[in-house]
């Protein structure tokens, strides 16, 4: 992968992992145009779960964002494959939805989504601040600790 948002990537010290394979009867991303619509993605790295339990009791806000960050990389790994590689080609993030695995009452839902939101905007500029859902749930596939998914504008 190369290009201005990889360079960004790898200045972060950050790499994007295969695309994990579906665990349900979906596809990673669908395309209408020139919207992209990104599949939620866990937590996961390689097939492992990286984060799993909920956060505020499993888990603290830091532990939480990076579970997010990862959740985002993952998105990106799928962003990338609808791109045959090319995350120049993106336009505009205009949404992520964010899930987190919490405990009753935990405050902080909206700050854990942070570690996905920060990294769009990292890596797009202006083009990747974006419409946003915070979500606590009570449960995640594979007991991950945050989910993400998004829609994106793209060439």
């Amino acid at each position: 992968m190369t290009g201005i948002v990889a360079g960004r990537l790898r200045a972060l010290g950050l790499e994007l992992p295969p695309v994990p394979p579906p665990r349900g009867a979906f596809k990673p991303f669908s395309r209408m145009g020139h919207t992209l619509y990104l599949a939620g993605q866990i937590c996961e790295w390689n097939g492992e779960v990286r984060f799993s339990g909920p956060v505020g009791l499993t888990h603290d806000l830091a532990a939480g964002q990076q579970a997010a960050q990862l959740c985002a990389l993952n998105l990106l790994a799928a962003l990338a494959q609808a791109l045959e590689g090319d995350l120049d080609k993106v336009v505009a993030c205009h949404r992520l939805g964010g899930f987190v695995y919490a405990m009753p009452g935990y405050p902080d839902v909206p700050k854990v989504i942070n570690g996905a939101s920060d990294l769009m905007f990292a890596l797009f500029g202006e083009a990747g601040r974006h419409a946003r859902t915070a979500v606590g749930v009570a449960t995640l596939p594979a007991g991950a600790s945050v989910e993400v998914d998004g829609i994106f504008e793209v060439e």
